[in-house]
């Protein structure tokens, strides 16, 4: 299954979701009916010496109305609650937000595992949240890349080697990328109103000590209701434990095959579940919180009453034998040695990419079919380019884009001009404006500025998400603010800066603003305009290309089968291209395959792409929700 075939499944996972969730509350609007017209019985037959009570409409409906808005505004509250993303999950869980390793050696290969499989996957670098717990476990969380975490138990980082590492980080971004998280915040919203119930239930008996138990005053009706509705919301649960058991169950082999395919080391991800299987602790949470997030776990994390019926998981002797079909049953019981060749070796900068060393126009060739096989599915060719790219970057900028003050000295590095009339005015904007531990974290980089090749600007954005989503919300309003002001400094916007903006925008706005796009566009007639205004762009963005632009324009239009026009170099303004592509990420995700096929056709006219095309196109990806891995080069 590719990539967009895992968006649309996740979409229609999301319409189950929605079928299952509506089924549990008409089972449990008819319990709960049942429930009260007892009482209701009991009550009128033990007053009135066995006088019978018929069935009301009236009353069945207002109790209806009450189940409903109990469960509703219950849902309501958590999927509220958990919009700021994963880190609000983290959190539930007394995750440590883990930026700095500190010089601790097991922090820093994690983190510079994540690291590596966020640049091969195309995403933003997720924060990491180390979860003290002793069990081996891990999960993914958020609606969307851009606001995304991963946590890693202090038993996983304790207790897997670097290969076993990499195999559970590699699942946890098949999640990412195949659109299951935003389906497990959502399952966690939906059944939390389901069990509202049980909460009324206590509240009632609760109010109710303090009460007579006579029946004369209705104390006996009051405890049968309480009792009656605490039952009725571990029904509820009991529904939620099944909902949670059909939609996530199937997702587990399928990450399963993709940590595969990322690493190209199926013994990395089996032998942690064999390492799981032969621990102690095993993959089971002691945090109370954890049966919540149960379905998001990379095993499970909770033990369940009925066993498998009510898992959330495959049993783990299945998932090791579907990666290990020659597996002899016998599990690791202690931490296994790394391979020497695990651990990632040091490049020379030419090797980091194929750009590298080559001034902008050096030129590429692309093989879509290549790119698209790799998009939200990457192998170990993107992984190895990550390696690449990490080692050829220098070590002080990539140590400035973990850290918070510096990132933000990094993101204005970028966007200084080379006219120094013109980066006089930033630097003088930024002195006023900008906090002056970044002004004097970028004066300190200035020196830097030169050895940033193109290749790297979108790597350094990548690994600089995780402490930038740590500004406070009136710093990253500043800091926006003046990445804005650095851009028009010139009096105009170059398609290198638009494409830092967006990017930058895009996902700070997912983490700070909650701004997710759905899909509601189902033809591309529907975005005919706005086609033509991005193929537009791209035709002209090449000038030493020796194809002319109406014939570049005319190579996408032909991927795409719709008749549109290039329009004019002076009508294709940055406010109108944001506008377009936000539109166009709003397409149903099976039709993103032949828009980025006519980008690519669009950028590669003349046979090859240049590096500024690539860094464009990768960022138009993304700002369309289909995370373009690297490009991978023939060395």
């Amino acid at each position: 299954m590719d990539f967009f075939q895992s968006q649309d499944r996740a979409r229609r996972n999301t319409k189950l979701l929605l079928g299952l969730y509506v089924a549990a509350v008409v089972c449990i609007i008819l319990l709960t009916n049942v429930l009260v017209v007892m009482v209701g019985g009991l009550q009128t037959s033990a007053s009135m010496g066995g006088a019978e009570t018929g069935f009301s409409w009236g009353l069945f409906l207002g109790v209806s109305l009450l189940v409903v808005m109990m469960v509703g505004l219950g849902s309501a509250y958590r999927i509220h609650a958990l919009s700021k993303g994963g880190s609000v999950v983290a959190e539930m869980l007394d995750g440590e937000l883990l930026l700095d390793a500190g010089g601790d050696l097991e922090k820093r290969r994690l983190l510079n595992v994540v690291e590596e499989m966020a640049l091969a996957a195309g995403t933003p670098v997720p924060p990491v949240y180390l979860i003290p717990d002793a069990a081996i476990n891990a999960f993914a969380a958020g609606y969307s890349p851009g606001d995304a975490v991963i946590g890693i138990t202090q038993g996983a980082l304790h207790n897997l080697n670097r290969d076993q590492l990499q195999g559970v980080v590699a699942h946890e971004f098949s999640h990412i990328l195949n659109g299951d998280m935003r389906l497990n915040i959502r399952l966690m919203g939906v059944l939390y109103g389901i069990l509202m119930l049980a909460v009324v239930g206590r509240l009632v008996l609760h109010g109710s000590r303090g009460r007579s138990s006579s029946k004369r005053d209705g104390g006996g009706a009051i405890l049968a209701i309480g009792l009656g509705l605490l039952v009725l919301g571990y029904v509820g649960k009991f529904f939620g434990s099944l909902i949670k058991a059909a939609v996530s169950r199937q997702r587990e082999y399928l990450a399963d095959a993709s940590a595969v395919q990322f690493t190209r080391y199926p013994a990395g991800i089996s032998g942690a579940l064999k390492r799981i299987g032969g621990y102690e602790s095993g993959s089971v949470l002691q945090h109370p919180e954890s049966e919540e997030l149960s379905h998001a776990f990379f095993s499970s994390g909770v033990s369940f009453a009925f066993g498998s019926l009510m898992s959330t998981h495959p049993p783990l002797e299945e998932r090791i034998r579907r990666l290990d079909p020659g597996w002899d049953g016998g599990y690791i019981t202690q931490v296994m040695p790394d391979r020497s060749e695990s651990a990632p070796k040091p490049e020379v900068a030419g090797m980091a990419s194929g750009f590298a060393g080559g001034g902008v126009h050096t030129g590429v060739r692309i093989n879509a079919e290549q790119v698209f096989d790799a998009m939200g599915q990457p192998g170990a060719a993107q992984l190895a380019e990550a390696r690449h790219v990490l080692a050829a970057i220098p070590q002080a900028l990539l140590s400035a884009a973990r850290q918070t003050y510096s990132a933000r000295a990094l993101v204005y590095l970028l966007l200084l001009d080379q006219v120094p009339s013109v980066r006089a005015v930033q630097m003088a904007h930024l002195a006023g404006a900008a906090d002056a531990t970044v002004v004097d974290a970028l004066n300190k980089m200035l020196a830097q500025a030169a050895g940033i090749e193109l290749f790297m600007r979108l790597p350094l954005l990548e690994i600089a998400m995780p402490a930038l989503r740590q500004l406070s919300h009136r710093q990253y309003t500043v800091f926006m603010a003046n990445i804005d002001v650095l851009i028009r400094a010139d009096k105009k916007l170059g398609l290198g800066e638009w494409a830092l903006q967006k990017y930058v925008s895009k996902h700070l706005g997912e983490a700070f603003e909650q701004r997710h796009r759905a899909p509601r566009h189902l033809d591309l007639a529907v975005v005919r305009d706005d086609c033509a205004r991005l193929l537009s762009v791209l035709a002209y963005t090449d000038a030493t290309s020796t194809t002319v632009p109406a014939e570049a324009f005319a190579m996408g239009q032909a991927q795409l089968g719709m008749a549109m026009v290039l329009l004019a170099k002076a009508d294709l303004g940055a406010r109108a291209l944001d506008a377009a592509v936000d539109n166009l990420a709003e397409l149903r995700p099976l039709l993103k395959p032949r828009l980025l096929k006519a980008c690519i056709a669009t950028i590669t006219a003349d046979g090859i792409a240049t590096a500024q095309e690539v860094e464009l196109v990768r960022t138009i990806a993304d700002a369309l929700d289909c995370p373009m891995p690297p490009i991978v080069l023939q060395r």
